[in-house]
């Protein structure tokens, strides 16, 4: 195992990223949210954005895990999408790369499979492969992960039907049995009790993101709570 992903065991990596239109969406506020995390005792970090993985590196000892945001043709996005972007993920400070391994094709004609494989045979870098389903998590660990995370259940044209408020518990516990890589709990890790509980099922570690990174994000819930209470 990569010694990198071998120090994430147990704990908790915090995704410090945001929306566009955000109050929080600079270098600046963000590595402020990373710092935070780091003194709360999350063991990584996760972030988008050449900007945001130079601030996070001259500021925070913990690992980063770099990704940058693009889109395939018909809108949604895709983690990673070319080669120059790991490139430049990896000039700005990452120690770590995710990206989206899931058999759609990117912009750059590739599919997931053929793109990951071929980065793998490129850069001498620790990956870790963003899934949606069983069988993408599978492929990817065939294929060489470092690690591979469930952040893509729920936000895929396939699985987007199967999207709730909990992390995709079944999917975790089934990959952390069938393989031997890291599996990290990514995605709707919205309260301690569940990144314990992905834990539980068998995850490496967990990611949690929204949940500490998007006070907005974080207020819409307590409000839509209470105006089902109230309704």
């Amino acid at each position: 195992m990569n010694e990198l992903i071998a120090s994430f065991k147990h704990g908790l990596i915090v995704s410090c990223q945001t929306e566009t239109d955000d109050l929080f969406n600079s270098p600046q506020l963000m590595t402020k949210f990373a710092l935070s995390a780091q003194m709360g005792g999350a063991v990584g970090i996760r972030t988008e954005g050449v900007e945001n993985i130079m601030a996070f590196h001259a500021e925070i000892d913990l690992p980063i895990v770099g990704i940058i945001d693009g889109q395939f043709e018909n809108g949604w996005i895709c983690i990673t999408p070319d080669f120059k972007d790991i490139e430049a993920i990896l000039k700005a400070g990452a120690d770590i790369v995710a990206l989206d391994v899931t058999p759609r094709k990117r912009p750059n004609g590739m599919d997931g499979i053929e793109f990951f494989d071929e980065v793998r045979n490129r850069f001498d870098v620790p990956l870790i492969a963003d899934i949606s389903t069983f069988e993408e998590g599978i492929r990817a660990a065939e294929m060489g992960a470092d690690a591979i995370a469930t952040t893509l259940s729920g936000y895929t044209e396939q699985t987007q039907k199967y999207l709730n408020d909990e992390p995709d518990f079944r999917l975790i516990e089934e990959l952390s049995r069938a393989v031997k890589v890291p599996v990290m709990a990514q995605g709707r890790i919205w309260t301690p009790q569940h990144a314990k509980d992905a834990l539980k099922v068998g995850a490496f570690c967990a990611v949690a993101g929204s949940a500490i990174t998007r006070p907005r994000s974080i207020t819409k819930k307590f409000v839509d709570a209470l105006n089902m209470k109230n309704s």
